[in-house]
């Protein structure tokens, strides 16, 4: 009698179907490692100061809006709108890898670039885009008075000395369409885009994809099970029918052997 598995096995293959989602997106990453700690001093102005978003290896994911332009690349200067974020938390020489993920409904080209601090301050066309990025998350205070924030919020901490290592990430958008629509095209529609900072387990898978590469390690272990009950159920059947027919035949020789031998004594 041979065993059926399948009443096991089917349910545990629906359930991992089941438990897959579709999703249509678009991905952008750049691979680095994590740099040489440098000394973050407290005087003013501070990396606080910039106003910019900060993102950390902790499994957390960094939902925003991205605005864009239909700018190209003219005379080497980056093509679409500029954001930066300062990626904290890092280990020295760790591997990491930043994503950004966007609908596919918004067909946007982005440009993920990462750069050190003192690259940043030394470069006057890095420095240049950081502050103008600052600046341009206050409108109100486009004058050039960053620190002056005169609101109701209350100041953060004043930051520590401490070694970190730490790097800019800057990101440039543009529309990666063409439409009839002149008021779409001079003004494109802000991007929703999510940015996962992602370190590499062993340097070898981004942390975050690990469910993902366990849901494909279960799903090839249940398929092996399944092809091989399969295979083993056709070869044990394959191997009855054939002692079967052989039986048949030693049956029937033996038959014939017997008449013969009557036969002779008649």
């Amino acid at each position: 009698m041979v065993f059926s598995a399948w009443p096991c096995i089917l349910p545990a293959i629906l359930f991992f179907h089941s438990s897959a989602v579709p999703v249509l997106a678009n991905t952008e990453k750049v691979i680095f490692r994590g740099p040489e700690t440098v000394n973050i001093p407290p005087q003013k102005p501070s990396l606080q100061d910039l106003h910019i978003d900060t993102l950390t290896p902790t499994p957390t994911l960094t939902r925003t809006t991205t605005n864009t332009n239909t700018n190209t690349n003219i005379a080497g200067r980056w093509r679409g709108k500029v954001a930066w974020f300062l990626l904290d938390g890092l280990r020295e020489d760790q591997r990491y890898e930043v994503r950004l993920c966007w609908p596919a409904t918004q067909p946007t080209a982005f440009t993920l670039t990462t750069h050190t601090l003192p690259a940043v301050f030394a470069t006057e066309e890095l420095i240049t885009s950081l502050w103008e990025y600052s600046l341009s998350r206050f409108p109100a205070h486009a004058s050039g008075h960053l620190l002056d924030v005169a609101d109701d919020t209350p100041p953060p901490p004043p930051p520590h000395e401490r070694e970190a290592s730490i790097l800019f990430l800057r990101i440039a958008a543009a529309a990666d369409y063409f439409s009839t629509n002149a008021t779409l095209m001079a003004t494109p529609t802000p991007v929703d885009v999510d940015i996962i900072l992602d370190p590499f387990l062993l340097g070898v898978l981004p942390r975050s994809l690990a469910p993902t590469a366990a849901y494909v390690v279960v799903v090839a272990a249940v398929s092996y099970l399944v092809a091989r009950h399969v295979v083993l159920a056709g070869l044990e059947r394959l191997v009855l029918v054939r002692l079967g027919a052989v039986g048949l035949a030693i049956g029937a020789d033996a038959g014939e052997k017997k008449k013969k031998k009557k036969k002779k004594r008649l």
